[in-house]
């Protein structure tokens, strides 16, 4: 039967497909919108499969604090283009996702897929988007934080973001410290809160990397131990948040920046998404 460019129109402004797919699918489906709709579904399945196997690397992330600020989402929506990732589709896409998760709060990753969007899951969602972009799309991380005061930073170009979480922040105003220590673990990449979190195996690790190199120095063996000591404690200096020098003024730790804050907050968690990194 011939299909008229309004029904074409019509049915590209229900699904968002191309025109020529949107044609297709309505040839094919006699003019049954309900059935083109789910032609251009099945469309999208066949996207998936095709590309199951290709990488998709590229994309955004997305951080979202609830509205009393006690709650924290990052999630990494991707794609195997550059392009598509600053596609406006793809953006609103993972927008729309990261609002659904800050509101619902999903135990897993996996539970993300089952979140419904306008009466439609997202994982429908995915797959009818596939279709109309041709790439692969996934929901790949997802970090959660809680705490009495939570604060996050998104990078220019959402490809990194931050957030921090903060305990006895009740009366304190922490808008401001709470951005630029979000900033801080976004530019600073640290391992851990402090020295006492992070894992054993590292400190190991790098202990002995610090005495390997001190006896290549040829530095006499009684004073081995006592060197690496000392290299160890820089490391802890630069790899955990409360040791390292505060961003804005490199005269102070990030721990006696929060006390001149005050005293009784503690930064109690913290995360970090870069696109593309385990």
């Amino acid at each position: 039967m011939a299909i008229s460019a309004q029904d074409v129109n019509k049915l590209r402004q229900m699904t968002g497909a191309g025109m020529m797919d949107c044609k297709k699918s309505l040839e094919e489906a006699n003019g049954d919108f309900e059935k083109a709709v789910e032609l251009l579904r099945k469309k999208g399945q066949k996207v998936m499969a095709s590309r199951a196997d290709r990488d998709a690397r590229e994309g955004a992330v997305f951080a979202r604090v609830n509205a009393d600020h006690t709650k924290a989402i990052i999630i990494e929506l991707n794609c195997e283009t550059d392009f598509v990732a600053k596609n406006a589709d793809f953006i609103a896409l993972g927008n729309s996702i990261a609002d659904a998760v800050i509101n619902t709060q999903p135990a897993t990753l996996d539970d993300i897929s089952k979140l419904t969007i306008n009466g439609k899951s997202v994982s429908d969602l995915l797959v009818d988007n596939m279709g109309k972009i041709g790439e692969k799309l996934d929901v790949s991380k997802y970090e959660t934080l809680s705490g009495s005061f939570v604060a996050t930073y998104t990078h220019l170009g959402s490809r990194l973001a931050a957030a921090i979480a903060f305990d006895n922040a009740n009366g304190v105003d922490l808008k401001e410290a709470g951005k630029e220590l979000a900033i801080q673990i976004a530019a600073m990449n640290p391992l851990a809160l402090d020295k006492e979190d992070i894992p054993k195996e590292i400190i190991d690790k790098e202990l002995d990397i610090a005495m390997d190199q001190i006896r290549q120095e040829g530095k006499p063996e009684n004073m081995v131990e006592k060197i690496a000591q000392g290299k160890l404690r820089k490391f802890f200096d630069e790899n955990t948040l409360l040791n390292q020098s505060y961003l804005n003024d490199n005269s102070k730790t990030v721990s006696q920046y929060l006390k001149e804050i005050n005293p009784k907050v503690r930064v109690i968690g913290m995360k970090r998404v870069q696109l593309g990194t385990k």
